[in-house]
């Protein structure tokens, strides 16, 4: 056969099986209008429920997907949200995870565009807005408060987890003090008293814990046993923070709060190998619940953020910033809540 018995003639459209399906094509198969094919995957009205059948079934059998790109564009929109988060971190994760359905529930796709030790925030927000994000969804955002100002003048942006004063941005994020304040009473009614906390640093949370944390020491006349580990929201932090209490001429504290629950893992992690026994010699208690310290073999006591909720609010908000109901500068807070697991019981007896 020549390579040419194949080739349609001039002006013929060639085999459906060489080319992607088009409209037309299902409003041949289905024996009406081009016209009438585009207002039932439009949702309109104009055809009857069995017309409507038809074209489904038609577009099922010929492989047939609408271009949802082309027609937002068309239309100057893209519904595209952009969001950008840390790839090492699995609360990070976890709101991602909860960003989809919500943000399918509006009617909107996602670009996920990551921060990793190679690639700072600053290229991660350029890509998303290069793929023609409407909005942005910043998970803990790190860049300096006046580029969140800067950013929130050029495209419509929410915050999650850091709260930027005056910016025109909107923020959804964790009521931290009453999770840290349980924290403390709930270790202090164990009967700890040398309770210390490994700060997140400078990352976005850690100084309002850091805050809580002291206020909370003090309110139980424990203000001489406050201890703060510099630290950072990672596991490397938490084993840097364990390795210099270990190496420190003063006893151990018999409880330890970590500004999240990567630090507390890695605090698990370095007390475990040196022999120091969890939680029967020193407890540990982290911050967020991602989906990590619920695995068996971490079984982190921690504070649960409403993740799921968190990402319904954030993508609310885009929403409504995107449809001009309002202007952006929200601030949404939910309540935290102690979840008790195996890292954490009364301290040792003298």
């Amino acid at each position: 056969m020549s390579r040419h018995e194949n080739t349609p003639p001039p002006g013929q459209s060639p085999p459906l099986r060489s080319r992607r399906p088009t409209m037309a094509d299902v409003a041949a198969e289905v024996g009406v209008s081009r016209a009438l094919v585009s207002l039932v995957f439009r949702g309109q009205p104009g055809a009857s429920p069995e017309t409507r059948e038809r074209v489904f079934e038609a577009a099922s059998r010929l492989g047939y997907r609408p271009d949802m790109a082309a027609r937002l564009l068309a239309r100057g929109r893209s519904k595209v949200l952009g969001i950008l988060f840390t790839a090492r971190n699995p609360y990070h994760v976890d709101l991602v995870e909860a960003i989809y359905p919500a943000a399918e529930e509006l009617g909107y796709d996602i670009v996920l565009s990551a921060a990793v030790p190679t690639r700072d925030e600053h290229k991660a927000i350029e890509a998303l807005i290069g793929h023609r994000s409407e909005a942005l969804l910043l998970c803990g955002p790190t860049i300096p408060d006046e580029d969140v100002h800067d950013l929130g003048r050029r495209i419509s942006t929410v915050t999650v987890g850091r709260r930027v004063a005056k910016a025109p941005v909107d923020t959804v994020t964790t009521s931290d003090r009453p999770g840290v304040r349980e924290v403390v009473d709930y270790l202090v009614d164990l009967g700890h008293r040398h309770i210390a906390h490994v700060d997140g640093g400078g990352r976005p949370g850690a100084p309002e814990r850091r805050r809580a944390y002291r206020d909370a020491m003090r309110s139980h006349g424990l203000g001489d046993n406050i201890r703060i580990i510099r630290g950072n929201h990672t596991e490397e932090a938490g084993s840097d923070a364990a390795r210099a209490m270990l190496a420190d001429d003063r006893p151990l504290p018999t409880a330890v709060f970590a500004s999240n629950d990567q630090c507390a893992i890695g605090l698990l992690d370095v007390f475990t190998r040196a022999g120091v026994s969890v939680p029967d010699q020193i407890s540990i208690v982290g911050y967020d619940d991602s989906h990590i310290a619920g695995l068996s073999h971490i079984d982190l006591t921690t504070v649960r953020q409403d993740v799921p909720r968190l990402a319904q609010l954030a993508v609310q908000a885009a929403d409504e910033q995107l449809r001009g109901v309002r202007e952006p500068g929200s601030y949404l807070k939910l309540e935290s809540k102690l979840v008790v697991r195996g890292t954490s019981g009364p301290p040792a007896a003298d």
